[in-house]
């Protein structure tokens, strides 16, 4: 290939020397590989499928079992789901911003837990923003802009069945 010619990808190839031919085992003595493949004579490494398990060091105690446990992970978290609110520029003039326009210009990919507008950049744009959670700073820069910082709640509640509800009250407990 000319240093002036474009690089093409079909014509890709490696190295001089960079590659070998496999080495393909118990193909007769002649190889230098057969018989035994190369594996010596018996033992548990010359066996077909002796990987061994995974983190076994001969009966010394392994790795995983000498290091102390740490922490722990706390089932009542929230994942929320930051954006700054520069990246709200993208929006028209007076539009609505919930999760689901988010989601429609690819700010948001899955809300999570919620999602939280954090006071990074400037807003130049008169939007009405509903979600989940705002940061004190973007807040007060959407408003400046004009817009409007309206909170969601995250899960909307269940409808209630009022005859189930009054049913359940008249039956005595316990029978």
């Amino acid at each position: 290939m000319n240093s002036g010619e474009a690089m093409k990808l079909g014509e890709l190839k490696p190295a001089d020397g960079a590659t070998r031919k496999d080495w393909r085992r118990g193909r007769g003595h002649g190889s230098g590989n057969g018989k035994t493949s190369g594996r010596g004579h018996k033992g548990q490494k010359s066996r077909a499928g002796s990987g061994g398990k995974v983190g076994f060091e001969g009966g010394q105690m392994p790795l995983y079992r000498r290091l102390p446990k740490r922490g722990h992970t706390c089932r009542n978290t929230k994942e929320i789901v930051a954006i700054n609110v520069q990246l709200l520029n993208v929006f028209e003039n007076g539009a609505v911003v919930d999760v689901a326009a988010l989601k429609q210009k690819g700010l948001v990919s899955n809300p999570r837990d919620g999602v939280k507008i954090l006071g990074n950049g400037d807003i130049s744009k008169k939007l009405t923003v509903k979600v989940n959670y705002f940061s004190e700073s973007a807040a007060e820069k959407i408003k400046a802009a004009g817009g409007e910082a309206v909170t969601v709640s995250v899960r909307t509640p269940k409808a209630v069945d009022t005859k189930t509800v009054a049913s359940a009250k008249k039956k005595p407990a316990g029978k």
